[in-house]
């Protein structure tokens, strides 16, 4: 899929850039809580139309859309973005790829085997290396790559312009084993996630200096190791070529050249119906184009039932032709041009329907999942009472079907920040939060002191007589004045009229008008816009049972958000196997367990029930509605994600909670108001990882508080965070028995939902057109994609179509 904002991040920046979804952000019930044993989950399969490689042609050229032209080549660069990604997969070697279940798997053409030898005293790793393992210079692999690499990522010497260091700063030394061919890797501090380590792998000329590191790498790579090479980068027109690598000791590329092209992803249609692409991610738009493509073919040559022209109505056809030959010059000089601008669109339209029939979409799931983010730094956000309320709110459910379902693909909300359905270690631990629930979610924010009246309310430090006070009493003195003199004249016409049905239901249309009119400032205004009743008279508008847990959890909401509090402490404690929350959370007092509201919550003969919140409209406190800014991109390949969030933004306005959406332009959005903490809610992605012990802690870190006042955030963009998820990260990093290694991760993920910062709603789905005589391409799902493999099943078909075109 197309990104927004380019922060895809690479291999050893997995989860150091957030992923912004655009286009289609382009599996049963949620599973909850379950035991501690790992929960059985099963991913969806990629899509890449598999053949044996005898079953490839030799030869041709393949054309595969980016993004964007990379900003740098050097994978370990802040800027690195997807396109850096993809193309450094097929120039570098990658020791430990993810393979189709998300687990990182040793890779054969680098590595004979690679172990821990060593625990005690310090962790040793031994690196046996392919002996046919060469640069494309003919230079062995070897040890002093690995240590090239090793002092430029430690974060020991400055003059490195890097990313991230996570792991390196680990290492001891590294040193030549018994051979040339073997790698001594010793650590200072137990490291679980070795395997990340060294991929991709540059060579000591790259990595050596900070020169060639920061600079060199950027725009070449004059040695490689990979299937193919380098041969060529041009900006005028927007492609990094590669050809096969001579010197490769692997199994040989299929394909001659590989052609990476930068194609916006609002000009993909284009490109594949003129053939400038074989390969492209695309959005549902596109991909329903090509799905009706192919249903057309067989439609007999009949007229197209989509597309410009489509929704014409005989009559408006018919009018538009007698326009056209009609006595009036200068009305059919205009139909005339209006007809022939439609004709031609029609016919460019049909001829790229019939181009689009060359291809297919190949669909999976996408590792990667998009979350709604709740910036916790300040505003009522700030109040993790708030924040869970949101998250109760919320049906994600129907938010993943709402982007999935169409597409054929599974959904099901995803129930894990640290780990992918069908990935080892995947547990639902959104029982820890719990389930949508509207009036526990109201209750929250009733606790929270987030109630009906509260916009209306005076802030609690305005002081008593203050000209602010007095000016309010005047006018409403004079407004009482004006009320009396109306209502005498209403008296007097009253007595003149006639009173028949038809009158009163003309005079209760207009009670009805006045009611919608009136301003929040008028107290009776405000007690008809919010259901006023009399206690005792349950059948006016607004009305609720006077009895039960309805009742209580509105006049009484403090109890009840406590009693939630506690439970909500006792389910992160069941999910995670820590005793420290069970034993708070079982410190409840006499009065929580008592049955009924607490004293002195009923309410007076005569007062006000609040109504609900269709009714009501958003909560306040001290004067302010409760209402949050909700920013969106505004680009045209983001209209499924702004459909999320404007069912996001329905679901809240169900519990009193309002939402200001504001959208900016693709461009900025990541850069200028989520990294920036210029938001409320957001929403955006963060692709997977193997490595989530981590990956995972900089972007779930509690945020520390800099010198000048600000905040260290990391890649913690909510802004919300605990010492005690920090704990958990830094004892699963140093964890080598794998299995230990996930259970703490569990723990960590039922604390991250208890947070409330990061709500995952579902895994992106991964939509790729291809042409349909390529193989081994497509939908790839978690697995890295073996570039030497990707061809065409058919000979005849080897640059066809996207070389018709140039």
């Amino acid at each position: 899929m197309s990104h927004v904002g380019v922060p895809r991040g690479t291999v050893r920046k997995r989860r150091s850039l957030a992923l912004l979804t655009a286009g289609v952000l382009t599996i049963p019930a949620l599973a909850g809580c379950s035991s501690d044993s790992e929960e059985t989950s099963r991913g969806v399969p990629q899509d890449i139309a598999p053949a044996a490689r005898d079953r490839v042609a030799d030869g041709s050229t393949v054309n595969w859309a980016v993004d964007a032209m990379p900003t740098t080549l050097n994978a370990f660069q802040a800027d690195a973005d997807s396109a850096t990604t993809r193309i450094t997969g097929a120039l570098l070697p990658t020791l430990f790829p993810m393979d189709a279940t998300g687990q990182p798997k040793l890779n054969p053409d680098y590595l004979e085997s690679a172990k821990i030898i060593e625990r005690e005293p310090k962790q040793v790793v031994l690196y046996k290396l392919n002996q046919q393992a060469v640069w494309s210079d003919g230079r062995e692999i070897g040890a002093p790559d690995f240590v090239a690499q090793w002092r430029a990522l430690s974060g020991k010497d400055s003059a490195f312009w890097t990313a991230r260091n996570s792991g390196y700063e680990r290492i001891q030394k590294i040193e030549r084993g018994a051979d040339d061919l073997q790698v001594r890797v010793t650590f200072a501090k137990p490291y679980a996630d070795w395997r990340s380590l060294f991929s991709p792998l540059y060579p000591k000329e790259v990595t050596g200096s900070p020169d060639t590191f920061n600079d060199g790498a950027r725009t070449t790579l004059k040695n490689t190791a990979g299937p193919f090479q380098l041969k060529s980068v041009s900006k005028a027109k927007g492609t990094v070529t590669l050809t096969r690598n001579p010197r490769w000791w692997g199994d040989k590329a299929k394909l001659d050249t590989l052609v990476f092209r930068a194609v916006a992803p609002k000009d993909r249609t284009k490109a594949l119906a003129d053939g400038t692409v074989h390969v492209t991610d695309v959005d549902s738009t596109t991909a329903n184009r090509i799905a009706l493509a192919l249903r057309d073919g067989n439609n007999g040559g009949q007229p197209l039932a989509h597309g410009p022209g489509a929704d014409l109505t005989p009559a408006a056809a018919l009018r538009s032709w007698a326009l056209a030959n009609g006595s009036d010059e200068e009305q059919a000089e205009i139909a005339r041009a209006a007809r022939e601008k439609t004709r031609k669109a029609v016919a460019a339209y049909g001829a790229e329907q019939k181009a689009l029939r060359n291809y297919a979409v190949r669909k999976s799931l996408e590792p990667a999942y998009t979350q709604l983010a709740l910036n916790g730094e300040s505003g009522p956000l700030a109040d993790d009472r708030v924040r869970r309320a949101v998250a109760r709110a919320l049906d994600r459910q129907e938010l993943a079907e709402t982007v999935l379902k169409p597409l054929g693909l599974p959904a099901k909300p995803l129930g894990s920040h640290l780990a992918l359905a069908g990935q080892p270690g995947y547990k639902d631990g959104s029982g820890a939060l719990g389930d949508q629930n509207t009036e526990e979610a109201q209750a929250l924010l009733a606790d929270a002191g987030w109630t009906r009246g509260g916009a209306a309310e005076k802030p609690k430090d305005t002081k008593a007589g203050s000209e602010a006070e007095k000016k309010d009493e005047r006018e409403d003195g004079e407004k009482k004045g004006t009320d009396k003199a109306e209502d005498k004249d209403e008296k007097k016409t009253d007595r003149t009229e006639s009173d028949t049905d038809a009158e009163k239901k003309t005079e209760d249309k207009e009670e009805k008008k006045s009611d919608q009119a009136a301003t929040g400032s008028d107290d009776s205004a405000a007690s008809r816009a919010e259901g006023l009743y009399i206690v005792g008279q349950d059948n006016k508008p607004g009305a609720r049972p006077a009895q039960g847990l309805d009742a209580s959890s509105v006049l009484s909401p403090s109890r009840t958000a406590a009693v939630q509090s506690l439970a909500l402490l006792r389910q992160a404690s069941a999910v995670s196997g820590d005793t420290s929350a069970a034993d708070t959370a079982a410190k409840v007092t006499a009065q929580d367990k008592q049955s009924g509201g607490a004293p002195g919550a009923y309410a007076p003969m005569g007062t006000a029930a609040p109504a609900p919140a269709s009714v009501n409209g958003p909560l306040g406190k001290d004067g302010k509605t409760l209402t949050l800014r909700f920013v969106l991109p505004s680009g045209p390949g983001s209209q499924s994600l702004r459909g999320v969030g404007e069912r996001i933004a329905t679901m809240l306005e169900k519990i009193g909670i309002g939402t200001e959406i504001t959208k900016v332009p693709d461009e900025s959005y990541f850069k200028d108001h989520i990294a920036s903490g210029d938001y409320d809610l957001a929403l955006y992605s963060w692709p997977a990882t193997a490595y989530p012990a981590t990956d995972g802690r900089p972007i779930y870190a509690k945020p520390e508080p800099a010198t000048d006042g600000s905040l260290l955030v990391e890649q913690n963009y909510t802004r919300v965070g605990t010492d005690h998820i920090d704990q958990l990260f830094d004892q699963a990093v140093a964890e080598l028995d794998e299995k230990a290694a996930r259970e703490l991760m569990k723990q960590a993920d039922a604390r991250i939902w208890a947070a409330a910062g990061s709500i995952p709603l579902f895994q992106r789905p991964q939509l790729v057109a291809v042409d349909k005589k390529l193989a081994n391409v497509g939908a790839f799902g978690f697995a890295a994609p073996r570039y030497q493999d990707i061809g065409f099943t058919d000979r005849q078909a080897a640059g066809s179509p996207a070389d018709r075109k140039k």
